[in-house]
């Protein structure tokens, strides 16, 4: 039974890896427009965290397969490392970004979509496309959760790692606006100094609410485990 449930697990991941693979592909296939330069104004698409996300997860799935294949080929006890690594990067990284990612995207474009994703772009990225990008994420992130146990770190080594991701990330969108003169997202032309202040700071603290609402689903899905069972003793 945990041989065929191991199969599965590698069967699954395999799956959805090479769906972001094929994601990012036909994302960077896309025919660029004048009326929207986007992809080749300064940063391209990596100053999109949209396309960033894509990229992350990817690594994680892939990252997944590899343990799902270690797993089934050497001791348990010979690949602590790896599932600590996996599970480490799913509760700080892949699970948050992804989370925020989904929850900002379509806040903002129920609100007003042309403060994140002008009207324009249904001509150059297809629907199926952008919810590859923006919804599809949210689903295959609480499959994981369903189908694998993640041990969670402490709350402070995970919302650290998340906080130096989401101040990396911060820097690199500030950078782009010096350099360049544009900002990444059309709200952000919309702001005030104070205002951009407040839109990023609240951005930035959402996330640590998001490693707290992985961290409770897991708890739902899988009961005490990692630091909640620190907490308990």
């Amino acid at each position: 039974m945990a041989a065929a449930g191991q199969k599965m697990c590698l069967l699954l991941h395999l799956l959805v890896f090479s769906w972001y693979i094929f994601t990012i592909w036909s994302n960077c296939s896309l025919q660029t427009s004048d009326r929207h330069p986007g992809v080749r104004s300064y940063g391209g698409r990596w100053k999109y965290l949209t396309f960033i996300n894509l990229v992350l997860q990817a690594v994680f799935f892939g990252w997944c397969v590899f343990v799902d294949v270690m797993l089934m080929l050497v001791p348990v006890k010979h690949t602590r490392t790896l599932t600590k690594a996996r599970d480490f990067y799913f509760t700080a990284l892949a699970f948050p970004v992804g989370t925020f990612v989904f929850a900002s995207f379509w806040s903002l474009y129920t609100y007003d979509r042309e403060l994140v994703y002008p009207k324009m772009l249904d001509e150059i990225i297809p629907i199926w496309l952008n919810h590859a990008m923006h919804t599809v994420i949210m689903p295959l992130l609480l499959l994981q959760m369903f189908l694998q146990n993640h041990t969670y770190p402490s709350r402070t080594k995970g919302i650290s790692a998340l906080a130096l991701f989401s101040a990396l990330y911060l820097s690199w969108v500030l950078w782009v606006h010096h350099a360049s003169g544009i900002w990444v997202y059309p709200i952000m032309a919309h702001l005030s100094p104070a205002g951009l202040c407040v839109f990023l700071g609240g951005a930035s603290l959402t996330m640590a609410p998001l490693y707290l609402l992985g961290e409770k689903l897991s708890l739902v899905m899988w009961g005490a485990t990692g630091n909640q069972k620190k907490k308990k003793k």
